[in-house]
């Protein structure tokens, strides 16, 4: 028998993004989001949803870009840095020694060191509530070439992407393979 949690944000997994933007000056920003997701396949998109209060918020409604990173598990304390502090106070690539990458095709930086970037421009953005999505359209995607399996596609296997738990305010792995998307209904 289910019992009732209430109203939550719980939706299990969520990634862990790192949102990359320069702010007025060009100063390279990062800061860890979880409230992201594909939302459009044609054109391709990613929603990511920030609050005012954030850096990152001014930052791409002035570059009308941002990319997001996806960190390994190798990097879970650089990405849960990039969450705690402000890029108004802190240069948090310097801090964390970390390299940002001019994006080749928009106005923003990605992490070097993560094996996942995606580079948006800004499509539209809907305020919500607390939060304001910002929908990105993917103009490329960047991936370490070691991350990259036979088929000539990430393999989430060997870019090990943290994913976090929401309520919980933990973070995971991902987990075994169990099997493949549209083949497994077949066995009903």
């Amino acid at each position: 028998m289910k019992i009732s949690l209430g109203k939550k944000t719980l939706l299990y997994p969520a990634p862990v993004c790192v949102v990359g933007t320069y702010d007025h000056a060009g100063k390279p920003n990062v800061m860890t989001a979880a409230w992201a997701g594909i939302c459009c396949s044609s054109p391709p998109c990613i929603a990511v949803s920030l609050r005012k209060a954030t850096y990152t918020y001014g930052n791409i409604l002035e570059r009308k870009a941002f990319t997001v990173s996806l960190p390994s598990e190798e990097y879970i304390h650089q990405a849960d840095y990039f969450g705690m502090a402000s890029g108004r106070d802190e240069d948090k690539f310097a801090r964390t020694r970390l390299t940002p990458v001019k994006g080749e095709l928009v106005d923003a930086p990605f992490v070097k060191e993560f094996p996942l970037a995606l580079e948006c421009s800004l499509h539209s953005s809907v305020q919500i509530g607390l939060h304001t999505e910002f929908i990105g359209e993917i103009l490329d995607v960047k991936a370490e070439e070691s991350c990259v399996g036979p088929d000539g596609l990430p393999d989430i296997e060997k870019i090990r992407p943290l994913l976090f738990s929401p309520e919980g305010r933990k973070y995971h792995g991902v987990g075994k393979f169990l099997g493949s998307a549209f083949q497994m209904g077949r066995m009903i």
